[in-house]
């Protein structure tokens, strides 16, 4: 279904605190509880408790808990060209 490198990209997304659930689905077409899914098979078990604990309920995850100020998906300076 997804390539190795889009798998990659989909779990390094869902791991940063300031990259949204709505920034994946906008990407990938993965709705937050299909993320949940993909990271449950694509993860150890352990990584993947460690990654629900600290993604629930961080609004920096959810773009309607975010302050309006904020209409990024990332950080301004996270994807400077090497």
């Amino acid at each position: 279904m997804y390539t190795d490198s889009e798998k990659s990209r989909i779990i390094e997304m869902a791991w940063e605190d300031r990259t949204p659930f709505e920034a994946i689905e906008a990407q990938f077409g993965l709705k937050e509880q299909d993320v949940i899914r993909f990271m449950r098979r694509n993860l150890k078990p352990g990584s993947f408790r460690l990654w629900r604990k600290r993604v629930s309920g961080r609004n920096t995850k959810h773009r309607r808990l975010r302050s309006p100020d904020v209409s990024r998906g990332f950080c301004p300076t996270q994807y400077k060209p090497r």
